[in-house]
């Protein structure tokens, strides 16, 4: 068995914080210590006490005066999508239309498919982000290409192939029957494979017949431990031509509530304009809000209501995500940046504790995969990230004033980006080039 013990300042999420200073929220030790052995977490906290726990041929890397949390986790993002982020000027369906659709219909070739999964996963290990939930493109060999590449570095990630059948290129469609068929194929040969979980995943309601919305409906019934993923309720414009395309639904959400997909491994992209019917119909489901705030500013959809929709008599589960390439930057420390400056022009504050809570151990919980990722707890696989306080000459210069964990989180979050992310470890193997 192969042991590396990691040292450094360890911090790990209990639970949500409530606060700023809702210490007990969290595990934190000064000199810590995580204990790896075959790609799990043998023993996390306190230097001295962990060093007991390895044994004589156990490897130790020094990352002190570091911090060494859980991996980020990002809840929603378009892999096809890399070549077109920040394209100027479009709103959302204009932006499918002129950027998203003629870009991934490149997909079809396996070898460009296979190119674009290499490099989009090099970059979520550059940004510290070591779990994405991912959107391929409608072509089977595009989820096809993702998945070999994540196999092969032993990552945890969702992701599936979008089923879509209308309203968009003859390039980028299948057809019910084609989409069930290659979903079918993909899950059996890729979920549970490694640490590989698949979503199925219908685009969203515009790009889908009812016939198409029946084959998801059929594959959740035939696989229910595959997660769902499809956007809902992310602008107006869609929200009406949605209700006009399902005039027999009550609303957006009803949509996806009639067709079976609502349940505790949906992941719903956006969710900005939900009625209150909606919101409760998805907090009775235990849906999730993925909340894409670099996305939403910069297609101007709106903004989430974070703080109202977890204080909600029937609170919302919550992730947050980059929504590459819509969102503006690969980074979740950038995106929760963003996510703050959304929240508080919905008049509130976002904590820097519950913000690194967020994009670890919450987003974890919102994945339903809080007993294999997000946390450093024994047991679970050692995907972690190392961040650096004092990255660049500015964030060392703010660093002479900082005198709290939280005001040190605030200040990655709000100046961080991939220069703070030291190393990266995958399943107890370090997998950032540095």
């Amino acid at each position: 068995m192969t042991s590396l013990l990691i040292r450094g300042r360890t911090l790990s999420f209990l639970r949500a914080p409530e606060a700023a200073d809702d210490h007990a929220a969290y595990a934190y030790d000064e000199d810590g210590a995580v204990l790896v052995r075959d790609g799990k977490i043998v023993a996390s906290g306190d230097y001295d006490a962990v060093k007991a726990q390895a044994g004589p041929d156990t490897e130790t890397v020094d990352h002190r005066p570091y911090l060494i949390l859980p991996g980020f986790i990002d809840g929603h993002v378009h892999v096809p999508q890399m070549q077109i982020i920040a394209s100027y000027g479009a709103e959302l369906l204009d932006w499918l239309n002129t950027y998203t659709f003629p870009e991934e219909s490149k997909f079809a070739d396996a070898q460009h498919a296979r190119r674009i999964a290499r490099l989009f996963l090099d970059e979520m290990v550059r940004q510290g982000t070591t779990t994405v939930a991912a959107y391929c493109s409608v072509h089977k060999a595009s989820a096809e290409a993702f998945f070999e590449e994540s196999h092969s570095r032993n990552m945890l990630n969702i992701a599936g192939k979008v089923m879509m059948d209308r309203h968009a290129p003859d390039t980028v469609l299948d057809t019910p029957q084609s989409g069930y068929d290659d979903t079918k194929a993909l899950i059996a040969e890729w979920h549970g494979k490694g640490r590989q979980l698949y979503a199925i995943t219908p685009r969203f309601a515009i790009t889908s017949t009812p016939e198409q919305m029946e084959m998801a409906r059929a594959l959740a019934r035939e696989h229910p431990d595959c997660h769902i993923q499809t956007h809902l309720s992310e602008n107006h414009a869609e929200i009406r031509w949605t209700e006009e395309l399902y005039p027999e639904a009550q609303d957006y959400t009803d949509v996806y509530a009639r067709y079976g997909l609502l349940g505790r491994k949906t992941l719903l992209g956006h969710c900005i304009h939900l009625s209150e019917r909606e919101a409760d119909a998805i907090s009775e489901a235990g849906s999730v809000a993925v909340f894409c705030p670099t996305s939403n500013l910069f297609l101007g959809s709106g903004l989430f209501d974070y703080q109202r929709y977890r204080r909600r008599a029937k609170p919302l589960r919550i992730a947050t995500a980059t929504d590459v390439g819509g969102g503006t930057n690969y980074s979740m420390l950038r995106t929760m940046d963003e996510a703050y400056k959304v929240i508080a022009l919905n008049g509130e504050k976002l904590d820097p504790l519950r913000s690194f809570w967020q994009l670890t151990r919450g987003n974890a919980e919102s994945l339903s995969i809080a007993d294999r990722a997000g946390t450093l707890e024994t047991g679970t696989d050692a995907d972690l990230v190392v961040l650096d306080a004092r990255a660049t000459p500015g964030m060392a210069l703010r660093m002479e004033t900082v005198k709290t964990l939280s005001e040190e989180l605030f200040l990655l979050q709000t100046l961080g980006d991939d220069r703070a992310v030291k190393q990266v470890y995958i399943a107890g193997r370090a997998a950032k080039e540095v």
